[in-house]
């Protein structure tokens, strides 16, 4: 697969709204169903083995078992991958460590050896380009963790960036209004997906709205809430009334339970595509709904899982 393949397989996108056939088979825009609005990633190709150009399936299965870890568990998965506890990791450990968190991925268990059923799919997964990024061509540096932490930051937010670039088609440096609600509801669920789609063409009838552009910064800020989804949703409820938020309770939930600022017109847009009676109060289940499948898509296992396999292993090592 290419890089745009790769991003499509873990990041739901709809057409930039400036083009056509939104609601068609392909994404809008697009001569191929494989291509993205967005210039290839070479943070991605760190996957590419053999430097053609390609991300292949045990490739793939390396990227995904690397994404699948939290961001508040980067930490602890050093601690997994430091066998020895000396505070580097080798390749040897490394390789371990991914062959057991493998078994956590859905994708990775099935597929352990890097061999698809019925596909002829040869190659180690555990034999990425990556490897030589972590520990040198000769396979014998030490991985930090510092580094290890660093870099699963990047690739998250590799991620976010490559979205929004491409809704950013045109490279003017922010989004319209209706392409960032779609990048909103672009995970919901299938069942109501053409309510919301409905909604951000309604998005032309509204004159404060419409003209609307957000900046990478107002992007990437709520991308940073989603990560930090598991404490604002428990910390909401002390700020909903009712299960329901105003603008400013919503923006006052952010920035104190997460540290994050979510600005006027995110926050209006949000209210815009979850306050479907329009009453200005935000049902707070349906929104987080959203967002969790949002967080669900984009990585496997879920959070619970690699936590549960996390707090096994180290129950495992205590004996």
């Amino acid at each position: 697969m290419t890089p745009g393949d790769l991003m499509r397989a873990i990041v739901p996108v709809f057409p930039p709204s400036q083009t056509t056939g939104i609601r068609g088979g392909n994404l809008k825009g697009e001569s191929a169903s494989s291509e993205l609005h967005c210039d290839p990633s070479q943070f991605f190709m760190l996957f590419d083995t053999d430097n053609d150009g390609l991300i292949s399936f045990p490739e793939y299965i390396f990227f995904v078992t690397l994404l699948s870890i939290p961001e508040p568990s980067f930490s602890q998965a050093f601690q997994m991958f430091d066998i020895d506890n000396d505070g580097g990791v080798d390749k040897e450990e490394f390789k371990r460590m991914m062959e057991l968190m493998r078994t956590a991925n859905r994708q990775g268990a099935r597929h352990r050896n890097g061999m698809r059923f019925g596909l002829k799919v040869t190659g180690s997964v555990d034999e990425g380009g990556l490897l030589e990024y972590f520990f040198g061509k000769d396979g014998k540096g030490r991985l930090e963790q510092e580094k290890f932490v660093q870099f699963l930051r990047d690739l998250h937010n590799e991620i976010s960036r490559l979205e929004f670039a491409h809704y950013d088609y045109k490279s003017q440096g922010s989004i319209s209004a209706k392409d960032f609600a779609l990048s909103m509801v672009a995970s919901a669920d299938i069942s109501h997906i053409d309510k919301f789609l409905d909604r951000v063409e309604d998005l032309d009838d509204e004159k404060q709205l419409r003209d609307v552009r957000i900046t990478f910064k107002e992007f990437m800020n709520l991308a940073e809430l989603r990560k930090e989804l598991p404490s604002f949703s428990q910390s909401i409820l002390s700020y909903a009334k009712n299960g329901l938020l105003s603008k400013q309770e919503l923006k006052r939930a952010a920035n104190q339970v997460c540290s994050i600022s979510l600005s006027d017109n995110v926050v209006d847009l949000i209210f815009f595509m979850f306050d479907l009676d329009c009453d200005g109060t935000l049902s707070s289940d349906e929104f987080l709904r959203v967002l969790q499948r949002r967080e669900q898509e984009s990585s496997q296992p879920r959070e619970s899982s690699f936590v549960g396999f996390f707090s096994g292993w180290l129950d495992s090592t205590n004996k």
